[in-house]
């Protein structure tokens, strides 16, 4: 199916889970699973932070904005998935796909802006602690947060402004669950020579440079571990750390596999698995990490729950 005599697409087909049709109804029910698991734990996260003076750090500051993303990431894409997964014919109009591509930039970025930040603010906190303080104040807090999102908002406008002033007149077959930008940019009816270059330096400069950034972050925390006398330090020091590094190594693990691997004309079974781990499994860890992992998390679960529901 496509454009006719030349006409402009008004809407597109997304075959998404088309080659899992025998897995479909099981796909829904977990998808739905994991999508209201990433809802109520990061809004609990959120709220955790904003209510507990002993989270008022700024390392409950970032994680307050990233569990934010991560809800705004996630609806983005999961109440459209589940809708196609129940449709026949899942079809996308093109104002509808211009939004869902730039908000899935949008807050994509920012998620690898903000998991950068917290990178930082840990390697403040273990490597300089004399002068953590004064490298991690509000206004920095503030600043590296504010220019998480405006990173995200580039991105989204130039990508999503960019690839829909393409004629789109052939194909409107798209081989993914989503709006992404690769399998979008394949159906212009034009060069996509630009696009293809926008997106390979987006993709460097807010994934694999965030990503390197993060990795030198934690060798330098590495370090500083091995260089502490006690065994009860390292783990105290390692524990702080390894709930945001598993998160690191499983999103931009699967991201990077993602969008730095060559691409073929269309999505395979292999890039929709990939981008469910990054769109939704993802997301949904983020709270058990930063939670159950995490004294200072699980003792403000207990104060807000003794303060609301025993009344003290």
């Amino acid at each position: 199916m496509g454009g006719d005599n030349g006409t402009e697409l008004a809407e597109f087909i997304l075959l998404g889970f088309s080659g899992f049709v025998f897995v479909q109804g099981h796909l829904f029910w977990g998808v739905l699973c994991m999508y209201v698991v990433t809802l109520l734990g990061n809004s609990l996260i959120i709220l955790l932070t904003l209510a507990d003076s002993a989270l008022h750090s700024p390392m409950y500051f970032f994680l307050r904005h990233f569990s934010l993303v991560e809800i705004l990431y996630t609806t983005t894409i999961v109440p459209r998935m589940l809708a196609d997964l129940h449709s026949s014919c899942p079809t996308i109009s093109r104002a509808s796909c211009f939004t869902q591509l730039y908000f899935f930039a949008l807050f994509g970025i920012a998620e690898c802006c903000l998991l950068t930040a917290m990178a930082y603010d840990r390697y403040a906190a273990i490597c300089c602690p004399l002068h953590y303080t004064t490298l991690m104040n509000q206004r920095t807090c503030a600043g590296m947060v504010g220019a998480s999102y405006l990173a995200g908002i580039i991105s989204g406008t130039t990508h999503s402004v960019f690839i829909f002033t393409l004629p789109f007149r052939g194909a409107n077959m798209i081989h993914h669950f989503l709006c992404d930008i690769l399998p979008v940019l394949s159906l212009a009816s034009a060069s996509t020579l630009w696009g293809e270059v926008g997106n390979l330096f987006v993709t460097t400069a807010f994934i694999f440079m965030p990503f390197l950034l993060i990795v030198a972050s934690y060798a330098c925390i590495l370090a500083a571990i091995l260089g502490v006398a006690t065994s009860q330090g390292r783990q105290k020091i390692f524990s702080t750390c390894s709930s945001h590094l598993f998160v690191v190594i499983l999103f931009f693990g699967t991201g990077t596999a993602a969008y730095m691997r060559p691409q073929s004309d269309s999505f395979g079974d292999t890039d929709q698995i990939l981008s469910i781990f990054y769109t939704v499994v993802t997301p949904m860890f983020n709270p058990f990490v930063y939670t159950l992992r995490n004294k200072e998390v699980t003792g403000a679960m207990r104060r807000l729950m003794k303060r609301y529901l025993c009344g003290s």
